[in-house]
């Protein structure tokens, strides 16, 4: 157990390293900040006095490896747009884009698995015809067009709810929730539906699979040899060994689901880390940029050694091979 935990460890160094890299490295060729942050009336000279100062002359593997160093103390550095540090920018937002990304989560957990279940006990039935052509057709559509669609019918045409923003707010010491106020609430349900229809169709489509594949194994057709009842074979036997891949897509999924929500935030105008992002891009902020893609990289090394070591728990097959 000791050693599978630190050989996941050492391979998750190595993988934040490979992203720092290539998030350092990518947004060299994106533009010049200079020229973005000032304005035509700024001179060569002051140009080049704050190139220096941002060291952007320095060779590129010592800005690498102060970028390197500073990720590791912590201290993120400072934006070149509005020179705020960036971990605080970030924290900022950080609970906008977790909390829609749970619910998010949440949403297709709650749907996807027992229509997953339903469809894979009942597959010739209309129901599961109907659900199964529903879900093909909304994986099929992109998911700013779903949110335009949802902005239209429920925000425009009903008005029952908000098309933008987070509405009201409640603080926590330096959490700032949507989750306690009817508005923010309210706020959340439309982007939450809108990041949540592809994961829950995902959700639905591997449960069934996993299911039918389980009910057609032996230790199933011993079970029902021997008279056991229908029910307990399907939720005692069948559904925990369905259950066992279906732990590690949906870690997989929350990683997805944050970043991925960059284009659910920008149709909701949803103040989270995607939007931060997009900004960024827009103002060619490198710092903001490369900071953003190596925080959500180090989100999918932790989810995925989570789900790593939750996988180890509730499987005995593997802890058996561990110990060999």
């Amino acid at each position: 157990m000791v050693g599978f935990i630190l050989k996941r460890l050492v391979q998750s160094v190595f993988v934040m390293l490979a992203v720092a890299f290539l998030a350092f490295s990518l947004f060299r060729f994106v533009g010049d900040p200079v020229s973005q942050m000032t304005g035509v009336e700024t001179s060569l000279e002051d140009q080049a006095r704050l190139r220096e100062e941002l060291g952007l002359n320095d060779p590129f593997a010592l800005q690498f490896i102060r970028f390197a160093g500073d990720l590791v103390q912590g201290d993120f550095g400072y934006s070149f747009r509005t020179r705020e540090p960036i971990g605080e920018m970030l924290l900022t937002r950080l609970p906008a884009t977790l909390e829609l990304g749970t619910v998010a989560l949440l949403i297709s957990l709650a749907v996807g698995i027992p229509a997953g279940i339903y469809t894979a006990l009942r597959p010739r039935g209309l129901v599961s015809q109907s659900i199964l052509i529903g879900t093909l057709i909304g994986v099929s559509i992109p998911t700013f067009v779903i949110g335009i669609l949802l902005i239209f019918l429920f925000g425009v045409q009903l008005g029952w709810l908000p098309t933008y923003g987070r509405g009201d707010t409640v603080e926590i010491g330096w959490w700032r929730t949507s989750l306690l106020s009817v508005d923010g609430l309210r706020s959340l349900v439309l982007p939450a539906l809108t990041l949540g229809l592809f994961q829950l169709t995902l959700t639905m489509r591997l449960v069934r699979a996993q299911m039918m594949e389980v009910m057609r194994t032996d230790h199933i057709r011993f079970a029902i040899a021997r008279g056991v009842p229908w029910r307990r074979i399907r939720y005692r036997h069948a559904l925990p060994n369905t259950m066992i891949p279906v732990v590690t897509i949906i870690g997989l999924q929350f990683g997805g689901v944050i970043a991925f929500s960059i284009v659910t935030e920008s149709v909701f105008q949803w103040p989270g880390m995607g939007l931060l992002f997009l900004e960024s891009i827009r103002f060619v902020d490198i710092p903001v940029m490369s900071v953003y893609l190596v925080v959500i990289a180090f989100f999918f090394v932790f989810i995925n050694l989570l789900v790593d070591l939750i996988y180890l728990a509730i499987d005995p097959r593997l802890r058996v091979r561990e110990s060999a």
